[in-house]
């Protein structure tokens, strides 16, 4: 019996040997480290899959949702402007139109059908504007907690095994994103174990990147600086423009560049720029300040501290308590030769521009200087939404040649300020200002110079809001601005004696064409074999002509809808556009046959 029992007990070894010597051949047994283990719902799963799911603030610009973003392409129509956004640069583009005016309602609409990607990188297909708010309702709102972590990024690839729960080995997978990360933890199962292969590096909001080695080292490391920046779940598309920027970088560029001016000033709702038309301001690396006007000097002190969104710029002006507080720097925009220092307090805004220009430097404003300090001037013509040159007719104004200037009528003398600088329209602007006195006031202005000869000098101003401003100076009180250019141009045929494009001559193209301008706002252009069919209309009392002939050639090079006018009689009309930012000018010279 006890030989049987030993025979039954040395068959059982020998099968028990046999059996795991056959799984040794056909199966891997891994036992991992257990440092190294990612289970099902544990703690560091769950950051993991947080830090990996899909960011839906970065087109907050677009949809004000946090919770999902836009697939792109996508066709937006920005202020009536469409545009087709390819890539997140075209944010950019997107923001650039938003801050082009100051006092305007930005608004953007989408072209549907898109498709949203959700957090979990589920893709639906959205076809109206009542589908998207049913998903825009569903996120947590502006600056709410959302479950997504942004101040952390893995660094990939990453290695993973999986193994059962008998620690064999059924695949070892490569991660190459985040979609894929969330998908690899979104579907691990109870009994799943799975390894990651460490090393892996993590990199901060600030670049910094850490080697971690276990998953205890990723979940520290995650729960320590998972709030660790600003995730911009707001919907301020403005909140991130000085990303870059340092305390340094401000002084250098306030000290380095003289003779700033007041672009913007808005305190408590009141819009105070056009008080400080005139006013020179000049930063110096000591953290004092002097500003020079026609109607004194003053002085003060400022600094700069802290880096990114969180530069504190405090100003303190004897005399001029517009200015003084504890301003956060907005942004700073260096384009065109033009630099802009923009600064905010809550809802009030304070921009100093200048063109960092020494001293008038390459500016060329001789004909302007030479016209303007020479002689008598009379207003003959000011529009602001409507005409009000009679305010003006009793005048008379003189400009010294240094930067003084009077204004003179029956009541007295008033004194006030002028210099000129770089526009922002034009190449060339004029800055005045003769003090608060009313109608003076209304001068009060960096005005875009259109026009210089001896006899005249045409101005421009864009407000915040986008409307127009004109104010015509003339050796003789004459009304000449504002004239009937409807009944003008109605009363017969007329040909382009003139078109240039910079220094572009053009005329050749339209020799030969006549243009009848119909009062039915549609006008015909030919020369016998080819005619071009559009529309025109007047606007702003005159002093902007509409001409959009569609695509007929060589016509459409004139479609614009803001020709400024500068010279009407009842045979010749001269107008012109300039581009933005000191851009090409292009003249049109049209007289009657």
């Amino acid at each position: 019996m006890k030989s049987t029992q030993k025979l039954f007990t040395a068959f059982i070894l020998f099968a028990f040997v046999l059996l795991n010597s056959c799984r040794t051949e056909d199966m891997e047994i891994i036992n991992p480290p257990e440092e190294d283990t990612l289970v099902a719902n544990s703690t560091v799963a769950n950051l993991m899959q947080r830090t990996a799911s899909n960011d839906g603030s970065n087109d907050n610009i677009i949809d004000n949702s946090n919770c999902f973003n836009i697939q792109l392409p996508v066709t937006v129509f920005v202020n009536g402007l469409e545009i087709t956004v390819d890539s997140e640069s075209d944010f950019d583009t997107i923001e650039a139109i938003f801050d082009e005016l100051d006092d305007d309602d930005d608004n953007i609409s989408i072209q549907f059908p898109i498709t949203i990607i959700l957090a979990d990188y589920t893709e639906v297909v959205i076809n109206s504007y009542s589908e998207f708010d049913n998903f825009s309702d569903d996120c947590n709102g502006e600056n709410e907690y959302d479950d997504d972590i942004e101040c952390i990024d893995f660094q990939y690839p990453i290695t993973a095994s999986i193994f059962d729960s008998n620690n064999q080995l059924i695949e070892t997978i490569t991660i190459n994103n985040d979609n894929q990360l969330y998908d690899f933890i979104d579907d691990i199962d109870e009994d799943d174990i799975i390894n990651i292969q460490f090393p892996i590096t993590v990199i901060l909001s600030d670049g910094t990147t850490i080697v971690i080695n276990n998953l205890n080292e990723l979940e520290n490391t995650i729960d320590n600086f998972e709030d660790d920046c600003d995730e911009d779940d707001d919907y301020d598309y403005n909140d991130d423009d000085c990303d870059n920027c340092t305390d340094t970088q401000l002084t250098n560029i306030l000290t380095d560049c003289s003779n700033w001016m007041v672009d913007e000033l808005e305190r408590n709702d009141n819009d105070l720029e056009d008080n400080y038309v005139g006013y020179l301001f000049n930063f110096a690396a000591d953290g004092t300040i002097t500003v020079t006007s026609g109607s004194g000097n003053f002085s003060g002190t400022w600094s700069a501290t802290g880096t990114g969104n969180a530069i504190a710029v405090t100003i303190d002006i004897s005399g001029l308590p517009d200015f003084n507080d504890t301003w956060n720097l907005h942004e700073i925009e260096q384009e065109s030769g033009e630099t802009k220092v923009e600064l905010r307090l809550g809802d009030d805004e304070l921009e100093f521009e200048s063109d960092c220009i020494s001293g008038g430097g390459s500016l060329d404003d001789t004909a302007l200087v030479g016209s303007l300090t020479t002689g008598d001037w009379y207003v003959t013509y000011y529009f602001d939404d409507t005409d009000e040159t009679s305010n003006y007719s009793d005048y008379v104004f003189n400009f010294a040649t240094d930067g003084t200037s009077t204004a003179t009528n029956t009541s007295g003398t008033t004194n006030g300020s002028w210099f000129t600088s770089s526009g922002d329209e034009t190449d060339l602007e004029l800055n005045l200002n003769f003090g608060t006195t009313s109608p003076l006031d209304e001068l009060a202005d960096d005005w875009d110079v259109l026009q210089v000869t001896s006899d005249i000098i045409s101005l421009k101003d864009i407000s915040g809001d986008g409307s127009a401003e004109y104010l015509i100076f003339e050796r003789t009180p004459t009304n000449t601005g504002g004239s009937n250019l409807t009944n003008i141009l109605t009363d017969g045929q007329w040909f382009v004696a003139s078109y240039t494009e910079d220094s572009d001559n053009q005329t050749a193209d339209y020799n030969g064409y006549q243009l009848d301008f119909n009062t039915n706002g549609t006008v015909v252009a030919t020369n016998g074999s080819n005619p071009n069919n559009g529309t025109w209309a007047v606007q702003s009392s005159g002093n902007v002509l509409v001409l959009d002939f569609g695509t007929s050639t060589p016509f459409n090079e004139l479609n614009d809808d803001d020709w400024d006018v500068l010279s009407v009689t009842t045979t010749e009309v001269i107008v012109q556009d300039v581009s933005g930012g000191g851009g090409g000018t292009d003249t049109l010279t049209l007289q009657k046959l």
